[in-house]
């Protein structure tokens, strides 16, 4: 009886290393491209031809991918992006730097995240101080739309809903705001209902943030605005 409780204890104790194995703080990993409250996102632009591989993190091949990021053949992953794909970025490990990107044609709201690396990207501007009319339009992803118009007071009205069908329910996620925009700002930011000044938001807020990137819109969130479903992402304009 004591041999098998002290195997069993054993056992536990093994699990529990490695349910740890996994450490989602270490710097190693990339986990996506992390919004922030004050800056916003940075877009970019794949530019290396034809295709550019994912880099591998610590936690890849089942936790084995050890030595990773790096400049090896061990840590090359077998998904890549091709010539011109947009992503959003985050921090720089080394020559690396953690992606997040979703297929425009993808029919469900999946992003892949990994590292790439730095050279084989490059810098998306925002556009340069966008009229009210850059804004305004219907705009929609796979799973959501937001759509833009004139409202009261020279403001923007925007409204939008977001909806992920999981394998047993329907998660969402609405915004509906009136806002002022700042002429010559590349970037339209509101909380809640757009009467609260984004600068002074509190945390558990919903908060959002607009940038016209070419002919998208980029949206930012920080997944407040209902059923842990976010908005972030690439919005094409309806024709």
């Amino acid at each position: 009886m004591r041999s098998w409780f002290i195997g069993l204890v054993f056992g536990m104790l093994l699990c529990a290393t490695g349910a740890h194995a996994y450490d989602p703080l270490d710097p190693a990993n990339c986990n996506g491209a992390d919004g922030n409250d004050d800056h916003a996102l940075i877009v970019a632009r794949v530019t290396a031809t034809p295709r550019v591989n994912f880099v591998k993190s610590p936690f890849d091949d089942d936790f084995k991918a050890t030595q990773c990021p790096a400049a090896t053949e061990a840590c090359r992953n077998s998904t890549y992006l091709v010539t011109g794909d947009l992503v959003l970025t985050g921090r720089v490990r080394g020559e690396f730097i953690c992606v997040t990107y979703q297929s425009p044609t993808a029919k469900k709201h999946i992003w892949t995240s990994g590292w790439l690396p730095s050279n084989a990207l490059t810098p998306v501007a925002p556009m340069p101080q966008p009229q009210l009319t850059d804004w305004i339009g219907s705009w929609d992803q796979q799973q959501g739309e937001i759509t833009i118009k004139r409202g009261a007071g020279g403001k923007l009205h925007i409204e939008g809903l977001m909806a992920v069908v999981g394998a047993n329910d329907v998660r969402s996620a609405v915004i509906k705001a009136d806002v002022a925009v700042t002429s010559g700002s590349d970037t339209v930011a509101f909380v809640d209902d757009g009467s609260i000044p984004f600068e002074k938001r509190n945390e558990g807020e919903c908060w959002v943030r607009l940038q016209r990137i070419g002919p998208l819109l980029k949206v930012e969130d920080n997944s407040a605005c209902g059923g842990s479903v976010t908005f972030t992402g690439f919005f094409h304009r309806k024709k």
